[in-house]
Parts: structure tokens; C-alpha cells; sequence
């Protein structure tokens, strides 16, 4: 998948020898002789295995290292695409992702899937050039100050100094965005920097000193909350993000279900409990399930692990698990107490204190009632949605029908808005690292590139039949269809289900709640024929109207080898529901819209 490994040689302009110089490297082909051969040799030593990235002026001299590298690079349509695919590729692997960009405007079009990572906490290295050293602050061609821009959304970035030197800072950009709390890193490669002469070979890469803290929380604080934990009569497990990242779901479900404790989610905790089991009471939030708030509202005793407590989980925190004594576990000592008090704060990675946990509880809490009163409150809040024969097809039944014709270890990414939050409700999760959406940030337009990081991401770990499947918006897909373009040059097989509402939907659920009904800018009637589109780009495209369609489109589409975009044309005034208003309390939540 390589684009290096398809350009032909100048004595080869049909490309249909194989470059010799691909061929098996030899040492003296990957000696270090420039700073950019010093960034790829610090890339590969410290395993990084693909790239996503634009070609550009500034980071060219590290694209012609990259030329003979073991790291396979794919070239994006855009930049928020490369990012963004990087992003994906790492939530997929747990590996760190890899993007590059050129100065200026390819810098500063990483941005917003930087601060995507950055508030998800996802790892990530972004290289970007940047105009010879002596020019910096010269406001040169193509330059933008990448440091200054991109410090607020980074866990740190660096600026290359030297040839001598850009090796080892690489390398421990690489390691410093998966030490501790996971987040994006950036490295700035002025042009001069990477050009320059060098034979000074990077070192192993490690991350900064006191990055990595200690993995095991304060063994009195375990003890403490062990006993909160046993003398619980209303208990409930909050499971975040930070529980997959940590690749702590094990941990996770032997402690459940040892001590038989229901289990609710976050948005970004998805997959981290199999959402099939009777403990589970799926995620919990501001569309999360009437029954998880439910549960977090009346529990006595929270014990939440890698959660930072937003506001889209919360809603207002004075009314969030107003009865709880609260455990809170994570790597990270800003966010405890940060947003809920936390009566026993455990920092520690969520596996290591998961296990501590595991050993501390000597008995079971008597929890038998509060079992049984979670089952009522799933049987009394259902996700439910009706079909009525003179109405539009509806976007749920297009997410259950591809639930049902695939696999439990399917991948699903998606955009942001309705269609995110009905892929969430209406697909089963039982597998981490199955669910890839933007949830701090909220990034219209992730969909697709993740899609694309995603399907890599599989094919790199050797799971070629593994599924891939992306739930996008009209509005969100018309952000980064262009992606798209990739994906038929790489032949990567995957689908694309356009939920077509010709609306920004939330916005128009929105309007429609509190704004009297007043559409403006979310009418999004002037959508071109995504099947159309899709054709134009190679894939297989094809439009769905009714019902009986769904169920043959959906076996097509993943039947066909490479890309497919089914446009569902869908029910324009379907709402998310249910729904806890923006700082209203979980537990009374609106199952209809006259509620709102």
C-alpha cells in the first residue's frame, strides 16, 4: 500500500518494472547521512509502521527518506484527512498514529484533527516542515508559527534544532505521545534541519524523565475504597475511554462481573464491556440510555476509571450521582476532582489499579435489589423507535441492519451528529477498539478518514476480512468525502452509510427544541447525489428509499471488494432520543420531543 513502492523510475516512466532500489535495502542504502534520514531511522527504531500524510516543499527532504523506508506511507486527498486517518489507525492498533504535512497551510490544516486528539487523548505524532531556520520569523513563504499555533492542543510540541540531534527528538516525541496519559505530540522540521549533513545515528527512543508515572495507585487509597466498594448497596462501574487506551477491558470485566456490579459507559468507554451481558447498562450521558442515567442517578457508590467527567456525560454536575460516594481511578491527577469530587481518588493506569482493586475487595456488595431495579429501569427505558408505513425509512433500522450482517469484531467509525449517536445506540458492542468516533471535540468530517486509517489499521494487523463500516451525515460527509479518492487507490474495502436527512440534524433537533422551529443554515436540501459521487470516484455507489431496499444494498455493499457508499435517504425529522438538555440532570431525561 506503499504510494513509494508504486512510483516509477526515470529509465521506467510506465512504472512496470519494480524499482530496484526497493528491493531489500541494503545497510549502506539506511545509513543515517541527512537530519530527514536521522527522523525515519528514529521512526523505525521506535516501531512505527505507517504514515499518513501531503507532500510539500518544506517536508520534502523527509517524504525522500521515507522513500526507502520499511514504513508504509499512504497520501491523503487533505491534511485533516491525514490526521485524522492517523488518529483512527492509532485507536485501532493501540500504537501511536503517524501524520506529516508540509509548512503553513499543511500545518495548520492538521489542526483541528490534532485537537480531535488532543481532547480524546488519543496517540499521535504529527511532523510537519517548516521554512529554513534563518527564515523563521521572516513571515517566509509558507510560514506559520506551528509551535505557537498547535501548544494549546498538544501533549508537548518540539522545535528540530539540529541534524545532529532531530533523530532523538523524534524518537522521544514518538514515545512521550503513549507515556502516561495518551495524547498528541509534534515535532516542527525546518527545512535546513532535515537537509543538513549528518552520521549521528538516533539513539533508543524513550520518553522524557517523569513522563511515565507509576502504574499502581497508593495501596491505602485501594484499601479505603475496597471497603467503600463492599459496603455499597446501589454500586455501578463507569467505564471511560481511559479503560481501552490503557487496554485494561480484561481488568475491566473480571472486576465486574466478580463482584457482579452493573456496568454503564462514556461515548469514548464503547466496547470496553460487552453491551450483550446482563451487567451491562450501555453508555450513559446526554443520548446515553434512559436506564444508565437512571443507574448513575440512584447509585450510592460510583466507581468510574478512566473518565474525565465532561459535560456531555455529566450534564449539571450538581445533579450528577447526587447520592454517590465516588472512586475515581485515573493516570492522570489533574482530572481527579477536577469536574466531580472524587472520594477516593486512585491515580494509577486503569489496568494495574483494576487489578488492585480486584484483590483489595474481600466479599461481594449485597447487591441482589439493585440488580434487579437496573433490569427494570431497561425494561422501562428501551431504545425503541417506530416504522409507521407513511413515513420515511428511518436511520435506526439502517444501523441494526448492518449490525446484524456482520461480525462482532466489525470496526464502525463515524461523523459527528445524529447518525454518530444512532450508531452508538442502535449497534451492540462487545469488542474495545471497535468504535472510532470524535467525542471532546465533536469534528464533522471524521468519518471518512477514519475509515480509511481504520481499514489500514486492519490490514496492517493482519485481519484482511475484518470489516469496516462508517456512519456519516450528509453535512459530515460532504466535509472530507474527497477521502474517498484514496480509498479507490488503495483499494480498501470498506462502507460508507450516508444517513441523508438533508439537515445538519443535532442542529435542527436543536432548533426545533429551542429556537421555535427557526432552520437556519442546518437545510441541507442542496446535497448532490452521493451515489452519483461515489461512482465519479471509482467506488460503488448506490441510493436507498425504502425499507425492502436496505437489507439487499447492505449485502452488496459488503460483498463488493473496495470501497462502497450507500446514500439512505432517511427521515428528515427523526430526533435522538432520549435526550438530557445541555446542564439538565441525567435522571430526567426527555424520551419524546414534546419533552424537550
Amino acid at each position: 500500500m506503499s504510494d513509494t513502492a508504486a512510483q516509477p523510475r526515470e529509465d521506467d516512466p510506465d512504472g512496470s518494472e519494480e524499482p530496484t532500489d526497493r528491493e531489500a535495502p541494503d545497510d549502506a542504502a539506511k545509513a543515517v547521512s541527512t537530519g530527514a534520514d536521522s527522523v525515519v531511522a528514529a521512526l523505525e527504531a521506535a516501531g512505527a509502521e505507517t504514515a499518513f500524510g501531503v507532500q510539500g516543499g518544506a517536508i520534502m527532504s523527509v517524504y525522500d527518506a521515507l522513500y526507502t523506508s520499511s514504513i508504509t506511507h499512504v497520501t491523503m486527498a487533505h491534511e485533516q484527512g491525514a490526521v485524522h486517518a492517523a488518529d483512527a489507525y492509532g485507536v485501532v492498533t493501540g500504537d501511536p498514529g503517524l501524520c506529516l504535512a508540509t509548512s503553513g497551510p499543511g500545518a495548520t490544516n492538521l489542526v483541528t484533527g490534532i485537537a480531535d486528539a488532543d481532547m480524546d487523548s488519543d496517540a499521535m505524532l504529527a511532523l510537519t516542515g517548516q521554512v529554513p531556520t534563518e527564515f523563521v520569523g521572516n513571515d517566509a513563504f509558507q510560514e506559520t508559527d506551528t509551535i505557537g499555533v498547535t501548544r494549546p492542543i498538544t501533549k508537548h510540541n518540539y522545535f528540530a534544532s539540529g541534524a545532529d540531534t532531530v533523530g532523538d527528538t523524534v524518537g522521544e516525541a514518538f514515545e512521550l505521545s503513549q507515556s502516561g496519559r495518551p495524547g498528541p505530540t509534534l515535532v516542527d522540521l525546518p527545512k535546513d534541519v532535515t537537509q543538513d549533513e549528518t552520521d549521528e545515528t538516533p539513539g533508543t527512543a524513550t520518553p522524557p524523565a517523569g513522563s511515565a508515572p507509576d502504574p499502581n495507585a497508593d495501596a491505602d487509597a485501594v484499601e479505603e475504597a475496597a471497603r467503600a466498594i463492599e459496603e455499597a448497596e446501589r454500586p455501578v462501574c463507569l467505564f471511560g475511554g481511559g479503560v481501552i487506551k490503557a487496554d485494561a477491558s480484561d481488568a475491566a470485566r473480571t472486576f465486574a462481573r466478580t463482584y457482579e456490579i452493573p456496568v454503564t459507559t462514556t461515548m469514548p468507554g464503547i466496547g470496553s464491556f460487552p453491551e450483550d451481558e446482563d451487567l451491562c447498562l450501555s453508555w450513559a450521558g446526554m443520548h446515553g440510555t434512559g436506564y444508565a442515567n437512571m443507574a448513575i442517578t440512584h447509585t450510592d457508590c460510583l466507581i468510574a476509571v478512566g473518565t474525565r467527567f465532561d459535560d456531555r456525560l455529566t450534564g449539571g454536575i450538581d445533579t450528577f450521582a447526587p447520592e454517590a460516594e465516588v472512586v475515581h481511578v485515573d493516570i492522570d491527577p489533574a482530572e481527579i476532582s477536577k469536574n466531580v469530587h472524587a472520594d477516593y481518588p486512585l491515580i494509577g493506569d486503569a489496568g494495574h489499579v483494576l487489578d488492585q482493586l480486584t484483590a483489595a475487595v474481600r466479599e461481594a456488595p449485597d447487591a441482589a435489589a439493585w440488580r434487579e431495579q437496573c433490569a427494570e429501569w431497561k425494561e422501562t427505558y428501551p431504545l425503541t423507535y417506530a416504522t409507521p408505513e407513511d413515513e420515511p425509512l428511518k436511520p435506526q433500522f439502517v444501523v441494526e441492519a448492518f449490525d446484524e450482517a456482520t461480525d462482532d469484531d466489525t470496526i464502525v467509525t463515524t461523523g459527528v451528529g445524529q447518525h454518530q449517536m444512532w450508531a452508538s445506540q442502535f449497534w451492540t458492542y462487545t469488542e474495545p477498539r471497535t468504535w472510532v468516533s470524535s467525542h471532546g471535540l465533536g469534528t464533522m468530517g471524521y468519518g471518512v478518514p477514519a475509515a480509511v486509517g481504520a481499514r489500514v489499521a486492519a490490514d496492517a494487523m493482519g485481519e484482511p476480512d475484518r470489516d469496516v463500516i462508517c456512519f456519516d451525515g450528509d453535512g459530515s460527509f460532504l466535509m472530507t468525502m474527497q477521502e474517498l479518492s484514496v480509498a479507490v487507490r488503495e483499494e480498501l474495502d470498506f462502507t460508507i452509510a450516508v444517513l441523508n436527512n438533508e439537515y445538519i440534524g443535532m442542529v435542527r433537533q436543536w432548533q426545533d427544541a429551542f429556537y421555535e422551529g427557526r432552520h437556519m443554515a442546518s437545510d441541507y436540501t442542496w446535497m448532490p447525489e452521493f451515489d452519483k459521487l461515489a461512482e465519479a470516484f471509482g467506488a460503488l455507489g448506490l441510493r436507498v428509499d425504502d425499507y425492502d431496499e436496505v437489507a439487499p444494498a447492505v449485502e452488496e455493499a459488503l460483498a463488493y471488494d473496495g470501497p462502497a457508499v450507500i446514500d439512505f435517504h432517511v427521515d428528515p425529522e427523526e430526533n435522538v432520543l432520549p435526550m438530557v438538555p445541555s446542564g439538565g440532570a441525567n435522571g430526567k431525561f426527555a424520551t419524546a420531543e414534546d419533552q424537550l
